[in-house]
């Protein structure tokens, strides 16, 4: 449960605020000055400690609400440029082309893949299977998952996948503007 006891401000003054920071692409000033137009004084600052204080909670909450994926999911990572500098981009998505789950490291190797597949499978369930690419840093970290945990998640390799998912990511980059507000926020 999230509480708001103790602030000055009505919640869903404070809610609204969080929104279009972490939806849109707004600064704490652009949104101080929407607010003043609307009459409310707000300081840039303080809309920085409500985002901070509350987006992470915010998502905690939207994530026990998620719809739970399906038992097969497709796998891939791909790098991006963030802040001028590499990331490789970990994704999860089920049949549907829904994201499950995604993660940004700096190396790509097995411990990042065992990192993001823990990740992934502890917030949303076990797979039946996972469909990768012919990366053997992924195969290896769901064999160090499934020998870690004594679970069974089933790998298969195919390796025109990433054509598949690479598209898709794409698409869902350009649709998620959120990414580079979740790296910030540390979500």
């Amino acid at each position: 449960m999230i509480t708001f006891k103790g602030r000055h401000t009505p919640q869903s003054i404070i809610l609204q605020c969080v929104r279009w920071y972490c939806a849109y692409s707004l600064s704490y000033r652009n949104i101080e000055e929407m607010m003043a137009e609307r009459g409310l004084r707000i300081d840039h600052s303080t809309l920085n400690r409500w985002v901070l204080h509350y987006a992470p909670k915010l998502e905690k909450a939207f994530h026990i609400k998620k719809k739970r994926p399906g038992d097969r999911w497709r796998m891939d990572e791909t790098y991006l440029k963030v802040k001028g500098e590499w990331k490789y981009y970990y994704r999860a998505i089920d049949k549907q082309g829904n994201t499950i789950d995604f993660l940004l490291t700096a190396k790509r190797d097995t411990k990042a893949a065992l990192r993001f597949f823990s990740k992934a499978i502890g917030r949303n369930g076990k797979p039946g299977l996972i469909n990768i690419d012919k990366s053997g840093a992924n195969k290896a970290g769901i064999r160090q998952f499934n020998s870690d945990k004594n679970r069974r998640v089933k790998i298969r390799q195919c390796k025109y996948l990433k054509c598949d998912t690479k598209l898709r990511e794409r698409v869902a980059l350009l649709l998620e503007g959120h990414l580079y507000r979740q790296m910030n926020l540390g979500i």
